[in-house]
């Protein structure tokens, strides 16, 4: 190491192993430096299981925040004559909300800046479902990014390499040494992009349950808590929502299958819970950016949603009218008995799902847009032994053995007048 170096990493190692706190200095110099390549995989890989086992202060997460940010650009949403507003999910199964959510805010005067990302193992992203609509493109520069937020007002995009780069290398080596799941660290990891995407306001919809990232109550809270904390710290209006992954959201799974339903939402139409989430969220996101004058439900009814996301489509190169993919093969599970079905795992539906097509492994691994699974009912309805239960698409089926396999287990029919036990769809909120 050079002498030139103002600290060590094995010193920032040593201090958060004997359950220490780390300086500002430490922080911002072990931050850059692991960009920089000074600091090495294994140091940084150390002081990860050292945060992930021990945890920061408020203080310590806020700095660590602000070192990642400063890695990299910042955007300036100000020239724009409407107030800014995004929304980040810790992501779920079925999650299509971003889609009806950005140009419904949108026709409410509020432009939304939705920086977006791909999907990883049993989570979709948001990415791969607009990349099945013919034409359209994720990949936008700065410049085309600000000219859409000002005609259309909704833009969802890829997160261009400018941003907290820190975040991109840190990602990846939290991701294979087991330090995912530390608290301060996915906090950053959100916090950073978000705050360095220059949006005025941030709603963070916290998934929990067996489909999302927290499968509890309380360590959704305390991510939530930890969140909105460096939101308010950095100057951004932040307001944290959390809501029920126990179940699929709506009733598809997969890329086509899932904005087919999110063009129904906007039609007017869709299933209940997705339309009452994007209604939460929207009037949270209006709300922070000072536009609680406005009612979404009003923009869904008369087409002035729909009208935004045809012209934020289009403007991405996409053809609003063009037939989505379907799969070319289905299969179909069938309800094994009368009853009521009183539990559908989210999880393992997610796990079907990418193992039709839908999700990959790898980053690099493609995924098939019309792949997936299609819900027919939903926890609390009556069925009836022999009625579809889902559907599963594929146009490889030889994947069918192995979904049906993740699907093992994954729902209960109970005797008529039983009644599922879930969590209500929104949780707690916390400001």
């Amino acid at each position: 190491m050079s002498t030139t170096e103002p600290h060590d990493a094995v010193d920032v190692i040593v201090t958060k192993r004997g359950k220490g706190e780390l300086s500002d200095g430490q922080i911002d110099w072990v931050v850059d430096a692991y960009t920089r390549g000074v600091v090495a995989d294994e140091q940084m890989s150390s002081l990860a299981m050292a945060i992930l086992l021990n945890g920061m202060t408020r203080r310590e997460i806020s700095r660590w925040t602000a070192a990642m940010i400063a890695s990299g650009e910042r955007m300036d949403f100000s020239s724009l004559s409407r107030p800014t507003a995004d929304k980040h999910s810790t992501g779920g199964v079925g999650d299509k909300i971003t889609l009806p959510l950005a140009p419904l805010v949108a026709a409410c005067g509020v432009a939304v800046p939705q920086l977006s990302g791909r999907g990883l193992g049993h989570t979709g992203g948001t990415l791969d479902k607009l990349e099945s609509v013919p034409g359209w493109r994720a990949a936008l520069s700065n410049a085309e990014m600000l000219a859409q937020l000002d005609d259309v007002g909704a833009v969802i995009c890829a997160a261009g390499d400018g941003l907290a780069p820190a975040d991109k290398k840190l990602y990846a080596l939290r991701d294979v040494t087991g330090t995912v799941e530390a608290i301060p660290l996915i906090a950053s990891s959100i916090m950073s992009k978000k705050i360095a995407e220059g949006t005025g306001a941030l709603v963070l919809d916290v998934k929990v349950g067996s489909g999302a990232f927290m499968k509890d109550v309380d360590s959704a809270r305390e991510l939530a808590r930890t969140m909105v904390e460096l939101g308010t710290d950095a100057g951004v209006r932040t307001v944290a929502v959390l809501t029920n992954m126990q179940t699929p959201l709506g009733l598809t799974a997969g890329n086509a299958l899932e904005v087919r339903e999110s063009v129904e939402v906007l039609a007017g139409g869709g299933p209940p819970d997705v339309v009452e989430l994007t209604l939460v969220l929207a009037r949270e996101m209006l709300a922070a950016a000072g536009r609680d004058d406005v009612d979404p439900a009003d923009a869904l009814a008369d087409g002035r949603a729909m009208d935004a996301w045809r012209r934020m489509i289009a403007a991405q190169g996409g053809d609003p009218d063009a037939e989505l993919p379907r799969a070319r093969e289905t299969h179909v599970v069938a309800a094994p008995a009368d009853g009521v079905l009183t539990s559908l795992d989210a999880l393992q539906v997610g796990v079907a799902a990418w193992r039709l097509g839908a999700g990959r492994a790898r980053k690099e691994d493609p995924v098939q847009a019309g792949a997936g699974v299609e819900l027919h009912a939903k926890p609390g309805a009556v069925v009836r032994g022999g009625d579809p239960l889902l559907t599963l698409h594929t146009d490889t089926p030889e994947r069918f053995e192995r979904a049906l396999a993740a699907l093992e287990g994954a729902y209960t029919i109970a005797p008529e007048g039983s009644r599922p036990d879930l969590l209500p769809l929104v949780v707690d909120r916390i400001a």
